[in-house]
């Protein structure tokens, strides 16, 4: 299961965040994750609380939202969306094809409590 590897990655990147932001720790997280990443949703959801025990995210929620799969066609220019399965040009059908979108697996956004800040005496 290399989700909780991705997951381990993943904390260790909202831990960075949450510390140069001065946070207590993090509510929410979302992530956009592409068809063709070779994520599987989830199994990311089982593995992030493992990952995130003892830090600043371990409380937190974990948000995934499905990313379309886009392509540009070589031979008419146009970006359209296609199936995960069948790459073809959605305006001209043709299968000469370059992957624009749907291998990703990004982080979207982050929603964290700070600390309160005190006055300086």
């Amino acid at each position: 299961m290399h989700e909780l590897s991705v997951c381990q990655a993943l904390v260790g990147q909202l831990i960075e965040i949450g510390e140069r932001e001065s946070a207590e720790r993090i509510t929410s997280v979302r992530l956009r994750i592409g068809p063709l990443s070779g994520i599987v949703a989830e199994l990311l959801a089982q593995a992030f609380p493992l990952a995130a025990a003892g830090t600043l995210a371990e409380d937190a929620e974990l948000l995934t939202e499905a990313a379309p799969v886009r392509v540009r066609c070589t031979r008419c220019g146009a970006e359209s969306e296609a199936s995960p399965s069948r790459l073809l040009c959605g305006v001209c059908g043709d299968f000469r094809t370059v992957l624009a979108s749907g291998d990703e697996l990004l982080l979207a956004s982050v929603e964290l409590l700070r600390a309160p800040v005190t006055a300086a005496s």
